[in-house]
């Protein structure tokens, strides 16, 4: 597993494991990489200092049991925005707008955006965060 520091062309910053750096180039090739702040996927890799082995000996992170653990997290994420959030499809960036905006009732949303719509909702300072992809159908 490699651990990349990334960044989004927006200039948001994050961190991603992959299972080698092919895993990365072909990811990123496809656009298949994409900004858990704003779903932007011109994302490139940052310049890091490697990891050095110190006097302690740890265990390297086990690639199944991460890739289990995050996959369960998305998975109670989910759950919880869909039982707990109103779905309102494609209308998503309209609703969110009108709801910061006080022209709706505030309440919490899920819905279709898509990566320009969500750019320009950040750039106006509505409050948004893609949900995560439901573990089930990631393939």
């Amino acid at each position: 597993m490699i651990r990349y520091a990334l960044n989004c062309d927006d200039g948001h910053e994050f961190e991603a494991w992959f299972g080698s750096s092919s895993e990365w180039d072909d990811q990123s090739a496809r656009g298949l990489v994409e900004c858990p702040f704003c779903a932007s996927t011109r994302v490139s890799k940052q310049i890091m200092a490697p990891a050095v082995a110190g006097t302690k000996k740890s265990a390297a992170p086990d690639p199944t049991a991460l890739r289990t653990m995050m996959m369960q997290a998305a998975r109670e994420v989910r759950s919880h925005v869909e039982a707990n959030f109103d779905y309102v499809g494609d209308a998503f960036a309209r609703e969110a707008r009108d709801i910061h905006e006080g022209r709706s009732e505030k309440r919490e949303i899920y819905g279709e955006a898509t990566p320009a719509e969500v750019r320009k909702l950040k750039d106006d300072g509505v409050p948004v965060a893609p949900l995560p992809p439901d573990p089930a159908k990631a393939h």
